[in-house]
């Protein structure tokens, strides 16, 4: 009960200490919310000081922004978050729809990730139920593809082919449940491949428990074995399921301003770009109130799932040491985006040639030419060394913090539910707001938010290696802590986490250019993909070519990443045989074997006496360790 008290006080603290941080964003930026207001307001008005004393005086900025904060926080028990500074409107009605919307589209776009999930995941679930899995190659290309693209450009396909040149679905507006589906699958498509991806990863531990062996002895039907071992993978994904709930509610600001979705997402962007900071604190709340209630719902659903067994310490590993898979897949892949970046590195990407606008791919221009006649290979590969890289920094910087972090579940699970409640642009502000605009501040928006799903899966993993009976045993003869987490915790958790990790390579490559297609990110003439992507993607029904060359780079990173996943492995130390002793006075021919025979067994062997029993190292062995076998 303590710990729960505490943990909650801790939740508490920190949303506080991230809605008091938005409050004071104005005088952070040490830019004037008056001025802003009023460009917001009517871009046309000249700002004089009258004008701006006036704005000050209406808002009560001349107060100071602790009286501000004050008055809004008192109004928040009686429901009233304050009135928009730009429309004067209410503001808990406007965000009780916004997150209403949002709500809806994230509903429909998980439906859209678990039909993904599911066939990605249709394979394994296959052969293991027919006990076919050993020596099983992973694959994933596909769905690794799938989730390497950016929502905000598969969002722009589907509008584009579906909505206007097809008609099949309506492509602008939110005025039924028509107008959910095109946004729904540009959201749930990448979701799903990834969560496929992590359950993919857990089947083939779950094939191999005692209890899939015990039903296929007795006769029953495969579909149910399998039905069996995702309801024993489930629990360990629920958490990151909670996390992308959250996520997608305030991070599809790009797919709801390219559908015109009145979405929280998109509201707290255009919030936060107008530093109307009654709306923007209370979207912030929201999806505060939003990643308890998904973090409560995910641990509820994970002791209904697990029972007793969670508790009694009765689960078997999921992760068991396995050999890492060998495939020719990561060095295709590899190969062929090296070769991209090294064709395009010899390229100069800021020649122009306004002659050659939007020219198709040929000789000249293998990936054709954008609308300043500037040759794409060229940008791609100069591109890549500011995407790739940077991904890759922040790649590592998030997998060493989650891990690190997740071994604390009490500490780290209400600061992962705070982070993963900041979308990445309101990150970006943020940064902005306190360090200055720069080309860092994309990179540090993105790595301040992106370890908190390893995190999450640290600690799930960690919650259920703990409840499994060798452990206990372990414990039993006497090991210490340390001993544990190196030799039986770090070994289960590490290489799922790190396959998770470079699962979300892409991701985090997709999250900036999520930031650069809304501005936020590189500025022209940077060669950066997501700035490609963001610059040409007015052009992709004349020239697709323009948007498909960094997205199939995206892809093509995405590929690898999953074919490089499948190698990662914890391989087991081989323990050493007990040794034969011969003796020299009977090696001869005449002796016949060579060896002297036992006394006993008369095998002709002697074997070496029993080793004693292992000490742990911090604590002392058990006192009946010697009367085991």
């Amino acid at each position: 009960m303590r710990h729960r008290v505490a943990t909650l006080l801790w939740r508490v603290l920190l949303a506080a200490a991230l809605v008091c941080g938005i409050g004071l964003l104005p005088w952070l930026s040490r830019t004037d919310p008056a001025l802003t207001v009023l460009k917001a307001r009517s871009a046309d008005r000249d700002p004089t000081p009258r004008v701006l004393a006036d704005i000050r005086a209406q808002l009560g900025l001349d107060k100071g922004p602790l009286h501000l904060l004050g008055h809004w926080l008192g109004g928040l028990p009686r429901g009233d978050a304050g009135r928009s500074w730009l429309n004067g409107t209410q503001v808990t009605p406007t965000v009780v729809q916004a997150l209403g919307v949002s709500l809806l589209l994230v509903t429909v776009a998980l439906v859209v990730a678990g039909v993904t999930a599911a066939l990605v995941c249709a394979r394994t679930l296959w052969l293991g139920a027919h006990r076919r899995l050993d020596g099983r190659r992973s694959g994933g290309a596909a769905s690794a593809m799938l989730a390497a693209l950016p929502e905000f450009l598969t969002a722009s396909v589907l509008a584009t082919v579906v909505g206007v040149q097809l008609g099949w679905l309506p492509a602008l507006g939110w005025y039924g449940p028509r107008w959910t589906v095109l946004p729904a699958l540009a959201l749930g498509l990448p979701a799903g491949a990834v969560l496929g991806r992590l359950l993919d990863d857990l089947l083939p531990g779950a094939f191999a428990e005692p209890w899939a062996r015990a039903a296929e002895a007795r006769g029953l039907p495969g579909r149910t074995v399998a039905a069996k071992a995702v309801r024993r993978c489930v629990p360990a994904l629920l958490p990151n399921l909670g996390l992308f709930v959250v996520g997608l509610t305030g991070g599809s600001v790009a797919v709801e301003q390219i559908y015109d979705i009145p979405g929280l997402g998109r509201t707290s962007l255009q919030a936060a770009l107008a530093q109307d900071l009654p709306v923007l604190q209370a979207g912030t709340v929201a999806l505060l109130l939003l990643a308890a209630t998904a973090t409560g719902l995910a641990a509820l659903a994970v002791r209904l799932l697990t029972g007793p067994a969670l508790r009694d310490g009765a689960l078997d590993s999921l992760n068991r040491p396995r050999r890492p898979v060998r495939s020719a897949l990561p060095l295709v892949h590899g190969g062929l985006l090296t070769a991209v970046v090294a064709l395009g590195l010899l390229r100069d990407p800021l020649a122009l040639d306004t002659g050659a606008r939007l020219q198709p791919p040929s000789l000249s221009h293998p990936f054709g030419t954008d609308a300043l006649g500037r040759d794409l290979l060229a940008r791609v590969g100069h591109g890549a060394l500011d995407t790739l890289l940077t991904a890759l920094g922040i790649s590592v910087a998030a997998l060493v913090a989650g891990v690190l972090l997740g071994l604390l579940p009490r500490l780290s699970g209400p600061l992962a539910d705070t982070v993963n409640a900041v979308p990445p642009v309101l990150a970006a502000l943020l940064v902005t707001a306190v360090a200055g605009s720069g080309a860092a501040t994309p990179a540090v928006a993105v790595a301040t938010v992106s370890w908190a799903a390893l995190a999450a899966h640290t600690s799930a993993l960690l919650r259920q290696e703990r409840a499994t009976p060798h452990l206990a045993a372990t414990r039993a003869l006497g090991a210490s802590r340390w001993y544990l987490l190196r030799h039986e915790l770090l070994p289960a958790i590490l290489p799922p986490v790190v396959r998770h990790a470079l699962l979300r390579l892409p991701g985090v490559a997709l999250a900036l250019a999520s930031l650069g297609f809304l501005g936020l990110g590189a500025q022209p003439p940077a060669p950066e993909w997501g700035l490609l992507l963001a610059e040409n993607q007015p052009y992709a029904e004349r020239a697709p070519w323009a948007v498909l060359a960094p997205a199939a780079a995206l892809a093509l990173l995405g590929a690898l990443a999953v074919s490089a996943a499948g190698g990662v492995r914890w391989r087991p130390r081989r323990r050493a045989r007990p040794r034969t002793v011969t003796t020299p006075e009977l090696d001869s021919p005449a002796a016949g074997t060579g060896t002297r025979p036992s006394p006993a067994a008369g095998t002709g062997t002697r074997q070496k006496p029993p080793a004693p029993a292992p000490r742990f190292p911090g604590r002392r062995p058990c006192p009946h360790a010697s009367d085991l076998p």
